[in-house]
Parts: structure tokens; C-alpha cells; sequence
């Protein structure tokens, strides 16, 4: 398994970067969700906005193009509330995303784990480096977004 860690400080309190977090939210930010699905829509019970962050929800990415099969599901194995949220991830890869939020002086610094294991077989090696280097782009959207 492979492991990428990143880290990047908001200027935003970490309740507001949590609003950010719900599974749903993702296409907002995560570049490589935002060219392969349409939507990401939960497929659990989801009665108020706190449902889309507790432990045991699930979501699946909704694909763009009529006819196409899931891309991926997603559930989430554990939160805490404004201070971490980690998702299991089924689909092209296989990955555990962790999101964990500290309170900093200017707002909260956020670190962005992701363990996963790259399928295709030398393809996958090949290509790696290119999903490794859409971490850096996702923290920069998200900051951005939350900063504005």
C-alpha cells in the first residue's frame, strides 16, 4: 500500500473547513472525482446534514455518461466532529482517506492521508506519479474555495 500525506493551513476555523468534508461535497474539490462523475450521491439514510459525516455512511460516485457503471463507493469509518473524518474507497483503486483538521493561530491546517494501491500493473505504476500529483491541486482548490 501507498501512502501520500499532505498538509495545508486555511484560513478558516475548522468548523468551517468541516463543512467542506461530506462525501457529497467531493466533486467540489477533488479533481480527479471532477472529470469522472457527475454527482457523488449518498446511498444511505441521510435525515439531517450531520448524517452525511457519521460513521457508516455511504455514498457512490454517479458517472457522466448514460449507461456507465459506478465509478465508486465510499464509506466512512470514522468522525470526529471538526477534527477528523476517514472514508474507505472501492472503485478504479482501493484507498482509506483521511482527513484530519487542527486548529492553528490564522485558522486550521488540514493534512490530507490517503493509503491506496494503484491497480493495472505497470500502467498503474506508470500513471502514479500523475494521481499523486492531483494531492497538491486538490488542497490548493479546497483552500481556495474556503478562502474566498
Amino acid at each position: 500500500m501507498t501512502r501520500v500525506e499532505k498538509s495545508i493551513e486555511i484560513r478558516a476555523p475548522p468548523e468551517k473547513v468541516w463543512e467542506m468534508l461530506p462525501l457529497d461535497r467531493l466533486p467540489e474539490w477533488v479533481a480527479g472525482y471532477k472529470g469522472a462523475v457527475k454527482s457523488v450521491e449518498y446511498t444511505s439514510k441521510i435525515r439531517t446534514p450531520e448524517d452525511k459525516l457519521r460513521v457508516g455512511a455511504t455514498a457512490q460516485g454517479i458517472p457522466k455518461k448514460q449507461g456507465e457503471s459506478v465509478k465508486f463507493k465510499m464509506e466512512i469509518t470514522e468522525s470526529l466532529e471538526n477534527e477528523k473524518i476517514t472514508y474507505r474507497l472501492y472503485g478504479a483503486y482501493h484507498g482509506l482517506v483521511t482527513h484530519i483538521l487542527e486548529p492553528v493561530e490564522k485558522g486550521t491546517k488540514m493534512t490530507y492521508v490517503v493509503d491506496y494501491e494503484m491497480p493495472w500493473g505497470i500502467l498503474g505504476k506508470i500513471i502514479e506519479p500523475l494521481f499523486k500529483r492531483d494531492f497538491d491541486r486538490d488542497l490548493k482548490n479546497f483552500k481556495s474555495i474556503l478562502e474566498k
